[in-house]
């Protein structure tokens, strides 16, 4: 009886720890840094984000990307809010680093990202289009608490 619940706990205790790998492969916690998310998000908030490619992004959701040139100091991954992507037409009011681009969508693997808060935001305005390939995920959940 003995060897049987051992067993038993063993098989539990494995299914366990392959359900939290698998877990933190498909989700991250990240936290937000800065204030160019806010009011949405503000320095410190965590949120939980969902690994995944482009296929997944819809506009309007926020997501995790690379910073593509960060400095000493700066944060290496970036949240902001999908404003178009890849056959979107260029939103070329209000992202000024966009309007005298040639093509009239966004193109394959690009996104057009910005932060809510636009005074401090290091975003499309400033940046242009941001490559999908560095895209770590979409928040699923904000503000988390921990």
């Amino acid at each position: 009886m003995a060897f049987r619940s051992r067993s038993v706990f063993l098989c539990v205790g494995t299914a366990l720890a392959a359900s939290v790998l698998l877990l933190r492969r498909r989700f991250i916690s990240v936290q937000v840094v800065g204030t160019s998310m806010e009011p949405t998000l503000s320095a410190g908030d965590r949120i939980l984000v969902r690994r995944s490619g482009l296929e997944r992004v819809r506009r309007g959701q926020i997501v995790v990307i690379a910073n593509p040139s960060p400095v000493a100091g700066d944060p290496s991954w970036l949240v902001k809010r999908v404003v178009a992507l890849p056959g979107d037409e260029i939103p070329r009011d209000g992202v000024p680093a966009l309007r005298e681009v040639q093509e009239d969508v966004v193109p394959a693997g690009r996104l057009v990202l910005l932060g809510d808060n636009q005074a401090a935001s290091y975003d499309s305005r400033v940046a242009g289009y941001f490559e999908a390939a560095t895209l770590l995920g979409v928040a699923v959940r904000q503000r988390l608490t921990v």
